[in-house]
């Protein structure tokens, strides 16, 4: 089975009340998550949209991920997350990789999966990063301050 995934994550200051979003698309079906984080980071919230959207993978599957968050795409098509891996997760500079936490879930949330990243530009012509988008924004809305 093949799923296409768009992930987002927003936040109304950085750091500051954050929300996340993912849209699962498989056949003619699809789900929308979304959640909230009263403290955190844009980065963070990008990469919970992902392992959230992961998690709800009930069988593995090759999932197409979209996602307009360069931190997220070259972290695995760059190999980044090989390198930190093999460094103790180290960045090359020598200092702790940030969000250890979250990249350490993903991966083994990522693994039974066949998972390939696609850049998508933000707030362009893609329907379902936008809803993504507009989904994460409304998590701070519902939970939170106003949002920008």
């Amino acid at each position: 089975m093949e799923v296409v995934l768009y992930t987002d994550g927003a936040c109304s200051g950085n750091p500051g009340p954050g929300g996340w979003a993912a849209v699962l698309i498989w056949g003619e079906r699809r789900k929308e998550i979304s959640g909230y984080s009263p403290s955190t980071t844009n980065n963070r919230m990008e990469l919970t949209a992902l392992l959230e959207g992961l998690a709800a993978l009930k069988t593995p599957c090759t999932v197409q991920v979209h996602s307009d968050s360069t931190y997220v795409v070259n972290a695995f098509r760059q190999g980044w997350l090989t390198r930190w891996q093999r460094n103790g997760w180290r960045t090359s500079q020598g200092s702790a990789v940030e969000n250890q936490d979250l990249w350490q879930a993903i991966l083994r949330t990522a693994e039974p999966h066949d998972v390939k990243f696609n850049w998508v530009k933000g707030h362009a012509r893609s329907t379902e990063n936008n809803r993504c988008d507009e989904l994460a924004r409304e998590a701070i809305r519902r939970h939170g301050p106003a949002a920008p």
